[in-house]
């Protein structure tokens, strides 16, 4: 199993900002589109059902951007596994040219859905989502 997990964005015409190209409270909603659909594929039924994750902090450079139409391909993954409750994920979208144009790392939370506190990340629900080198 792969811990990077893509997906590809299409900017609309509500995207759009008056400067011409894709807002950035919208890329912002792109990194957690991307997050979550990474989590709704990989973890298991029962993980799903027991936590729910919160965002703590979000870090983005933009070194560019797209206009309505335009596609870019993201794609996240999880660099390191977790600190307590932690967790770090990169995304990187990816122009026509190749050209990564916003990155971002984002910091979560694992929080216990039935008691809303925040839990130590288990280690069967971070294998699924580190890198092969990370899993003994």
């Amino acid at each position: 199993m792969s811990n990077r997990h893509r997906l590809t964005f299409t900017a609309a015409p509500q995207h759009i900002d008056e400067l011409g190209h894709v807002n950035n409270a919208v890329w912002l909603q792109w990194v957690q589109d991307i997050a979550v659909a990474h989590w709704e594929a990989v973890a298991s039924p029962a993980h799903k059902a027991a936590y729910v994750w919160v965002v703590t902090r979000h870090e983005i450079d933009y070194r560019g951007n797209i206009g309505a139409g335009e596609s870019v391909a993201a794609e996240t993954f999880i660099p390191e596994g977790p600190t307590g409750a932690r967790f770090d994920r990169r995304v990187d979208f990816t122009n026509a040219a190749g050209k990564v144009i916003v990155s971002a790392r984002t910091t979560w939370a694992l929080l216990d859905r039935a008691s809303g506190r925040l839990l130590r990340v288990p280690r069967d629900v971070a294998a699924p989502f580190l890198p092969e080198s990370a899993n003994p």
